[in-house]
């Protein structure tokens, strides 16, 4: 064991409130049970067979308010894993639920038996016909596809709030549709073929012309029940009349049974019955979208009506004027999105009656947004709008920037409501069609419900088609309240569909919560074709049992999660999983949610727990080692939940007392620290990477992993000793040279000048001359000791640079240029919290600068661009993401090269400093997908704007010397 081991007990939870009804009982400490792990791993093989209870559990919640433990979880890489795992469920009596992106609201992606995770291999998208068409694979999100469309002007039909994680398997299993999709852009009518893993094995791809007589061959007696269903239906004149009245409004309710009115053959039918499906009846390895006209034009407006009632009516005038979205919300809605960011503090005042739409007109050319603009405003004059509080403008815009926080509060709903909810309470969220023209009504009728039921009244939804969404928040560990919650369903229930002959389910797929109520809506004589749906398609039973068909009456009270209290920074989470895409460790460890889900078992447990042992022997690596710490789970989040900052509170727990003092005494020297960091690279040049590797490996075993960096062949060698001669006289600006750019100089190879002799040269051609500093060496922006939790080192470096940067520029009246993103980020917002009182006040007068916002917005308008290259990739660092200056990137970038790309699948490196040194598996696990994306191509030259991610990035793509762009600026206005 390693000297200076991390103990697992000094992340044990300090107090539980004893044993939760739903914890994970002491016999599944061990994971998955014999036969059945020895079983698959020597069907599958290791990697693809996940089974510590660690694993399990993290897969065991989803967004929604159940909580199924699953026995084992498969990572399928292709459809031969597939059909072997639906061989070993029907041989050995088991049962198989698919999972993706875990967004679902209600339970379709957990399972009791065999979990099998459909994401992680399973992305990518080929744009077909111009963009006309996409072939999509079933782990690839909304957003990814939609990013890959843009650039033909196309984009998908269906648009779910949670376009940002969900993903298209789940999309079309659920038949999700979203703000403008309605029941004429959503997957049933826009998926163009599937092809699919039936539960015997036989893949059916609907595209192929022979798929027909193929499955005929395969599965006659399959063909035969579709015909056969087919024909009884369609001989039931009053039953097809009741089909096509129930799919006129939003319905994901069952199974498609239009599928067999719209259907000719068997193939035809099963496309159509994979849609909604919700994994019960195959599995869906790739499809095939027609695609839809990306109008670029956009007109949008949030107009405030002083009741609920009158903004409804306000609906039909904006669907006659053509309007692509009427969104409505609540004021408990708009009340609670004041915790999205951008969203204005006085809606917090906002009387409770208020009621808002937000409506948007899509045009393809500007005479077309004209004369949307021309309709909406003769609705305007017939309105009585409201403005109660001042930020409320009841007009139209066409500003991007006011439209995107617009539909950030309206996308928020789920999280921004839920995340507010009283500690302690499970989310349930439900949505539900009536008629447009009762709209008014069933709004009116639920909010009088939930209030009577004791719940929280607030509702939002797609105005425009009569589809409402509501929330409930309960305790789900007093049967008091879960009695409560049943009641309210059972009444909700009727009420939707007797007084309103609504859908009780528009596009959220029936799930375990409306699974009981299947019949109430349907019938008896539908419900029961459904059953033989299921038979017909998958007799054994093997998939997804109980999410979709349950005839116990009670089973959405099976299973309901219990939300323990854990650190503050985490506790709002709703497991929502907006967070996942843009984490790093998404593919090699766990992501934001599942840390969150594992801490929340752990207080679920009783003193002494082996679960609870068996999760911290793991969190140490799987949950805090392997965060990157790059916090943008943070922007993701639409409560801005910072996973990254719990794991670096974690570290700092797991810290002893001469660690503390050892880091505390290197930000006291730094400038030694500093020195020997410089002379330690430039020996590296000399001693060769092999036999530096083998050593800081060695040294790695004996010491920790986490506490020495591994030598990586892609390290840079050293800069400078000497930073350029800078005049303070007549100097605009101090201009810090980030200490990593002091340590450590180009990519391998390159031969011009080093990034701060570049800032120096393209400022003073801008005439812009700035001035470094003589004392900068010893000095850093103190992200080392706060990325790793030392808070007495972080304290220390923070007052330190402060006070020195408010000296440097003569008390900020000069800005402070920072060349490196993610120390501008560190200077300008991280050290905050570890100042002083009085250095809290210096650092208030500081204007802190990146050097890309500085070259776009300082530099560029006065230089002479002399030359140019043919192509850029841009790697933008995530601490920009963080400052909001990824756009300045692409300015200077574009002012550089004919060409700029931003790659599809760009994200964080997680070299995080040197995180990647520590876990190199990290940064390669978080690097494959751009990496794959940038090496597919030849690019002139490599950028981005922040070193270690630059080293990071060469570590991923093979050394293709990626630089900051300032010094590929510099080449461009140098003179000859």
């Amino acid at each position: 064991m390693p000297l200076l081991e991390p103990k697992p007990q000094a992340l044990r939870p300090a107090a539980t409130t004893g044993a939760a009804p739903d914890r994970v009982p002491d016999r599944r400490a061990a994971g998955t049970p014999e036969p059945l792990r020895g079983d698959l791993l020597a069907l599958l093989g290791p990697d693809k067979v996940l089974h510590t209870v660690s694993d399990l559990v993290r897969y065991a919640s989803d967004a929604s308010p159940y909580r199924f433990v699953p026995q084992v979880v498969v990572l399928a890489e292709d459809v031969d894993d597939i059909s072997a795992v639906f061989s070993y469920a029907h041989g050995k009596g088991r049962n198989v639920v698919f999972r993706a992106a875990g967004t679902s609201l209600n339970g379709q992606a957990q399972g009791e038996d065999i979990l099998v995770d459909v994401r992680r291999h399973w992305t990518g998208i080929e744009v077909l016909d111009d963009g006309a068409r996409a072939r999509i694979r079933p782990g690839t999100t909304v957003l990814r596809a939609n990013a890959a469309l843009a650039r033909h002007g196309r984009l998908l039909g269906p648009d779910p709030a949670s376009a940002i994680a969900c993903t298209l398997g789940g999309v079309v299993a659920n038949n999700s549709s979203g703000m403008t999709a309605g029941t004429t852009r959503n997957s049933y009518r826009t998926l163009s073929s599937v092809t699919v893993v039936l539960p015997s094995g036989t893949l059916v791809d609907t595209a192929d012309p022979d798929a027909d007589a193929e499955l005929a061959r395969a599965e006659p007696a399959l063909c035969a029940g579709l015909l056969a269903l087919k024909s009884e239906i369609e001989a039931d004149a009053e039953l097809v009349a009741r089909i096509r009245a129930k799919y006129e409004i939003k319905n994901t309710n069952g199974y498609r049974l239009d599928a067999f009115l719209d259907g000719a053959t068997p193939v035809e039918i099963l496309r159509g019955l994979m849609v909604g499906s919700e994994g019960t009846l195959g599995f869906i390895a790739e499809t095939v979208f027609d695609t839809l006209p990306l109008d670029r034009y956009t007109t949008s407006a949030l107009l405030f009506f002083p009741t609920l009632r009158a903004a409804a009516a306000a609906v039909p005038g904006f669907n006659a004027a053509g309007a692509r979205a009427v969104e409505l919300m609540d004021g408990n809605t708009l009340r609670a999105s004041v915790r999205v960011p951008g969203v204005p503090a006085d809606w917090a005042e906002l009387p409770k009656e208020t009621t808002a739409l937000l409506v948007e007109f899509r045009a393809p050319d500007e005479p077309a947004q004209e004369a949307y603009e021309a309709a909406a405003a003769r609705v305007l004059e017939g309105l009585e709008l409201v403005a109660p509080v001042a930020s409320v403008t009841n007009a139209f815009t066409r500003d991007a920037g006011a439209i995107g926080g617009y539909w950030r509060a309206r996308k928020a709903f789920v999280t921004a409501v839920g995340g507010s909810r009283p500690a302690g309470t499970t989310l349930i969220t439900e949505d539900f069609a009536v008629p447009p023209s009762r709209l008014a009504d069933a709004c009116a009728a639920l909010l009088e419900l939930q209030a009577r039921h004791g719940f929280d009244a607030a509702v939002a939804g797609h105005a425009a088609h009569g589809n409402l969404h509501f929330l409930l928040a309960f305790d789900a560990a007093k049967p008091a309240d879960v009695a409560r919650y049943a009641a309210f369903m059972d009444e909700f229930c009727r009420m939707a569909v007797r007084r309103f002959d609504g859908s009780l389910k528009a596009e959220h797929a029936t799930g375990r919560n409306i699974a009981p109520f299947l019949e109430l809506e349907w019938g008896p004589r539908a419900t029961e074709l459904m059953w033989r749906i299921k038979e017909t398609v998958d007799p054994h039973g093997i998939l997804a049992p109980r999410v979709l068909l349950d005839r116990d009456p009670e089973a959405h009270l099976r299973g309901l999660k219990t939300i323990p209290g854990v650190e503050a920074v985490a506790d709002p989470c709703i497991e929502c999983g907006f967070c996942e895409p843009t984490c790093p460790s998404k593919d090699l460890t766990t992501t934001p949610r599942q840390r969150i889900v594992l801490r929340r078992e752990m207080m679920r447990q009783p003193p002494g727990s082996p679960v609870t042992d068996e999760l911290l022997a793991s969190y140490g690596y799987a949950a805090v080692d392997t965060c990157a710490g790059d916090s943008t789970c943070a922007l993701a989040c639409p409560v801005g939940i910072d996973t990254g900052a719990m794991m670096r509170d974690f570290r700092h727990r797991r810290h002893s007392r001469r660690e503390e003092w050892a880091a505390a005494q290197c930000a006291l020297h730094f400038r030694a620290v500093e020195r020997s960091a410089r002379l330690a690279v430039a020996a590296g040049d000399r001693i060769g990477d092999r036999l530096l590797s083998s050593v800081t490996r060695a040294a790695r075993r004996a010491v920790r992993p986490d506490l020495v960096p591994e030598w990586l062949p892609q390290i840079p060698g050293a800069a400078a000793r000497t930073l350029p001669r800078t005049r303070k006289t007549g100097a605009v600006a101090v201009y810090y040279p980030a200490c990593v750019n002091r340590i450590f100089g180009g990519p391998a190879g390159y031969r011009g000048p080093s990034l701060p002799e570049a800032v120096v040269a393209v400022s003073r051609r801008a005439g812009r001359p700035v001035w470094i500093p003589p004392d900068v060496t010893g000095t850093c922006c103190a992200t080392i000791w706060h990325s790793k939790g030392y808070d007495d080192g972080n304290r220390i470096m923070a007052n330190r640079i402060v006070e020195a940067a408010w000296g440097w520029t003569a008390g900020g009246r000069l800005p402070l240029i920072v060349d490196a993103s993610s120390c501008t980020l560190g200077l300008a917002r991280d050290v905050v919290p570890y100042l002083t009182p009085d250095n809290r006040a210096l650092h208030a007068e500081l204007t802190v600068v990146d050097s890309v916002v500085w070259a776009a917005e300082e530099l560029l308008p006065h230089l002479e661009i002399l030359r140019t290259v043919g192509s850029a990739v841009l790697h933008p660092a995530c601490a920009m993401r963080h400052l909001g200056d990824e756009a300045q990137l692409r300015t200077v970038a574009e002012a550089c090269a004919r060409e700029v790309v931003v790659p599809d699948d760009v994200g964080c490196c997680a070299f995080a400093g040197d995180r990647g040194m520590l876990h190199r598996e990290l940064t390669e696990s978080a690097t494959a997908k751009e990496a794959a994306e940038v090496t597919a191509r030849e690019f002139a030259v490599h950028v981005s704007a922040n070193r270690m991610c630059e080293v990071g990035m060469d570590h991923a793509t093979g050394g293709r010397g990626y630089r900051s762009v300032l010094m590929e600026l510099e080449r461009a206005t140098r003179p000859c």
